[in-house]
């Protein structure tokens, strides 16, 4: 079974329209310890997060949109081995909160504007290539947005100033 610093997940976080709870800022300040309950009762065991800060980007794709706050979540702790299935069940944790605060991934443009973005990037060495699921993320290591951010968190060189 992988230990910690076997297989680390990442998620990536990023919001650039209101949501019920406000401003972008606000949506990202109020998931974050959602995102780590969900996190922990997904893994079943105590976790160690590890979070960047948060970044301000232009939008990729439609350009007639806010700039993006973005950030990232590195989680080292993970006992739980990587699987598909374990893979896909938290994805739909993911999805649940990204509806819990307001994104409606049916009616939307594709990278067009959303109150909430949180994609896996990858766990420890998983390759998925499933219709639901890509890992790792297959443009992560073309965008900027995120491997800031992700460098950040796996140095633990940034304390999250949100």
């Amino acid at each position: 079974m992988p230990l910690a610093d076997d297989a680390p997940l990442a998620v990536a976080l990023g919001a650039n329209q209101p949501s019920a709870v406000g401003e972008a800022r606000q949506t990202l300040l109020a998931v974050r310890p959602l995102l780590e309950a969900q996190l922990t009762a997904w893994a079943a065991q105590p976790l160690q997060f590890h979070w960047s800060a948060l970044l301000e980007t232009d939008p990729v794709g439609p350009v007639d949109q806010p700039r993006y706050l973005n950030g990232v979540l590195l989680v080292k702790t993970l006992a739980l081995e990587p699987s598909e299935a374990a893979a896909l069940q938290l994805l739909d944790r993911l999805h649940g909160l990204e509806r819990r605060f307001g994104r409606d991934r049916t009616q939307e443009q594709r990278w067009g504007p959303r109150p909430l973005d949180l994609d896996l990037l990858f766990w420890g060495e998983l390759r998925l290539d499933h219709p639901q699921l890509v890992l790792p993320h297959p443009r992560l290591h073309l965008r900027a947005f995120v491997l800031e951010p992700l460098l950040q968190a796996m140095q633990a060189s940034h304390p999250p100033c949100w």
